[in-house]
């Protein structure tokens, strides 16, 4: 069975929060089919705690979008204000996208 739920514990709070599955692996975190996440135990005097994902939210708000545009925009135009002039160098000829260079 595939994994769905993310287990993570926490070890100086004793206690262990069941969640949707993680994007990338931490420490001190499992991922859990649905028969073993629905059957899960902790040792006596920890706590458990199920985070279930907010069915309402659909995804990324409109404000999210365009904040992350913005920030790829942004990241664009500072590298080619920093990419370097390209030294002209003597050409023999040009042929379409093609083009002779003197050999050094």
């Amino acid at each position: 069975m595939p994994a769905n739920k993310t287990l993570t514990y926490i070890y100086s709070d004793s206690t262990a929060v069941l969640g949707p599955l993680a994007m990338y692996a931490e420490p001190h975190s499992y991922d859990l089919c649905a028969a073993h996440s629905e059957k899960l135990t902790v040792p006596n005097g920890w706590t458990v705690v199920k985070s279930a994902p907010d069915m309402q939210v659909g995804g990324p708000s409109d404000d999210d979008l365009m904040a992350i545009a913005d920030a790829v925009r942004e990241v664009g135009q500072h590298q080619h204000e920093l990419a370097p002039e390209p030294s002209p160098s003597p050409e023999i000829g040009r042929r379409g996208h093609l083009r002779g260079l003197p050999s050094s």
